[in-house]
């Protein structure tokens, strides 16, 4: 049993992790030990894990839970960076989001995580070809975590969604790597264009709670967007963006400000 906890550990260290602080968890809430047990520690790996919580999440007297529990098996068999950037996911909630203190919160409580994972198989859905199903994820998504992604739209890994109410991300938005994004963020369109109409959202970029980023434009790499601006047009690298209309009032004040998580527009340098 040892050997087999320690090759566990060094193959996949995020699920030995999670394994780990579900086992505490049972210690310390018993009365969540079947929760924990339906949501962890039955499963074998992340990916049965997630197929697991996206299906109890999802379903509805329209598709029942194992219909769509058979769509995600389907989903993480055929694409293993799935679980890669749901793993990616997870590490990036846990170093930004001082509220969570667990690899395990996400996974259970964190409706902005378990809304991206329900979207990346959507995705992968919508890249087969199967885009009323896709419609279909994206509709429940909507109505279970109140998160509205398009499943067309192309997004990154190490993305942190904080809170996670009323986030919109339309059909040709693209979002990068380690992207932090708090609630009522709307990356949208502009008229009734059929073409590429949503922005495009460079790697580190943190965006603030209800922040608007309108049109195919594109949001330089580890930028910051304060709280509340509306962004219509390019924002270069590493530059801090506020108003409305946004303007650039300074720098990002740091090489990572999706890490950092700073929003204190007086920290920057201009």
């Amino acid at each position: 049993m040892r050997k087999t906890r320690e090759n566990l550990v060094a193959l996949d260290p995020v699920w030995a992790q999670l394994v780990a602080e579900a086992q505490e968890a049972v210690e310390h809430e018993p009365l969540l030990g079947g929760m924990v047990h339906l949501c962890v520690l039955h499963h074998q790996s992340i990916e049965a894990a997630l197929a697991y919580r996206i299906s109890s999440k999802l379903a509805s007297p329209e598709m029942s839970e194992q219909l769509v529990r058979e769509i995600c098996d389907a989903a993480y068999a055929d694409d293993e960076t799935l679980a890669l950037k749901a793993r990616a996911d997870i590490v990036a909630v846990y170093e930004r989001d001082p509220a969570c203190h667990r690899f395990l919160q996400p996974l259970l409580f964190f409706k902005g995580f378990q809304a991206l994972q329900a979207y990346r198989v959507a995705h992968w859905l919508w890249q087969k070809g199967r885009q009323d199903m896709a419609y279909m994820f994206q509709m429940r998504i909507s109505e279970a975590f109140g998160v509205d992604i398009h499943p067309a739209a192309r997004i990154g890994q190490g993305i942190m969604i904080d809170h996670a109410h009323s986030i919109v991300i339309g059909e040709t938005a693209v979002v990068g790597n380690n992207v932090s994004m708090l609630h009522s963020v709307t990356l949208g369109g502009t008229g009734k264009e059929e073409s590429d109409r949503h922005p495009k959202i460079g790697d580190g970029v943190l965006i603030g709670a209800g922040a608007k980023v309108l049109g195919n434009i594109h949001v330089g790499a580890c930028s910051r967007i304060a709280a509340g601006s509306v962004v219509l047009a390019d924002v270069p690298p590493k530059s801090t963006m506020a108003g409305v209309p946004a303007k650039k009032v300074g720098n990002a004040g740091c090489t990572n400000p999706s890490v950092t998580m700073n929003q204190i527009l007086g920290s920057s340098k201009s």
